[in-house]
């Protein structure tokens, strides 16, 4: 490490390391600086790790006993696609969001969109029949090198028990559909972050599933952190800037879809400071939703202070991830070491 490298990263380290949490963000957190400082929103997860098998789910829970009658008004972005999401094109399409949301690995797709279908239908026992039919939403991530995701252990069961679990105060890190996520190389998984937005009365919160990233890359406030910890870290398997990541967002704010869509592409911001490019594998896709069911848009020119917040939070909910992740040990022995651990080598490690 060079001397000006230890001179900005060290401070900035130590107090991750001794604390395990970011520091003062650029702009004023929630309460809590998670999702569900956004009232009535919620997480639940469902954890599977045994051996081979390192995967889950996580539901996102708005709002609303029953989103089908009442949904909420919902923007998305994709910034690469490389990605298999399900529910997208009607979100393009009406701006509504008709069910919670849930995440995990790429070939649980089909399993999520039957849980939420089944689960609309505990709540509209006519839904396809009678009623129309609803526009579930499940996103995923690859976790493909940590969990033996040939094996399809994510069942219909576990996505419900996710929902069950939706909970204010909900884990991070190596939970739910972060447990076999890797980020920058190391361990990623499930981040949040909540920004407040006095101009407008609000709060914004984001949620990451953080599967991204190449070490060499990172950066951190500013500082090419990755050449820095790369040395220390010989024996680590390559991540190339590939694998995904799933930004969810939800404000109190009553902005409409078209709103939330430029909210929502406001991520990639936040990603781009972390010295991600949104590589050829990577399915990049943020979503962002609010509670208020009827909007009452303000002029876009009001806007501006939560374009800033969706950039600053997502950076931070990724770090959160990454700080709050466990080491995991998984498919074929294939392992990912926490950000915790790599910065308890580094302050061993004198300057050059």
């Amino acid at each position: 490490m060079t001397l000006y490298q230890q001179a900005r990263l060290q401070p900035l380290l130590q107090r991750w390391r001794e604390e395990r949490r970011l520091g003062t963000p650029r702009l004023p957190a929630g309460e809590h600086n998670r999702l569900s400082d956004v009232p009535g929103v919620r997480v639940g997860h469902s954890t599977l790790a045994d051996g081979d098998i390192q995967t889950g789910v996580t539901a996102i829970v708005p709002p609303g006993a029953n989103l089908f009658v009442q949904p909420l008004p919902c923007g998305a972005a994709v910034l690469n696609g490389f990605a298999k999401p399900v529910g997208l094109v009607q979100i393009d399409e009406l701006g509504r969001l008709q069910t919670p949301i849930l995440l995990s690995n790429t070939l649980s797709v089909g399993t999520l969109f039957t849980a939420l279908v089944r689960d609309a239908i505990g709540k509209n026992p006519e839904l396809g029949r009678s009623l129309p039919t609803i526009n579930p939403l499940a996103l995923e991530c690859n976790d493909g090198w940590l969990n033996d995701i040939q094996a399809l252990a994510v069942t219909e069961p576990m996505a419900l028990a996710a929902l069950d679990d939706a909970r204010v105060d909900f884990a991070r890190g190596s939970v739910g559909a972060g447990r076999g996520m890797s980020c920058f190389g190391l361990k990623g998984g499930i981040g949040t972050a909540s920004r407040l937005i006095p101009e407008l009365n609000a709060t914004l919160g984001v949620l990451v599933l953080a599967n991204f990233g190449t070490l060499s890359a990172l950066t951190l406030d500013g500082v090419q952190a990755g050449e820095a910890i790369a040395p220390l870290l010989p024996e680590l398997a390559p991540q190339r800037d590939a694998g995904s990541i799933i930004i969810i967002m939800a404000t109190d704010a009553p902005l409409d879809a078209r709103q939330l869509t430029r909210i929502a592409r406001r991520a990639g911001a936040g990603l781009g400071r972390l010295g991600s490019y949104w590589g050829h594998g990577s399915g990049d896709i943020a979503v962002a939703f609010s509670t208020c069911p009827t909007p009452q848009p303000p002029e876009d020119a009001a806007l501006e202070p939560m374009l800033n917040a969706a950039a600053d939070a997502t950076e931070h909910a990724v770090l959160d991830a990454l700080l709050q992740a466990e080491a995991v040990t998984g498919f074929r022995g294939h392992h990912r070491p926490s950000l915790t651990q790599v910065l308890d080598r580094l302050s061993q490690v004198r300057p050059e």
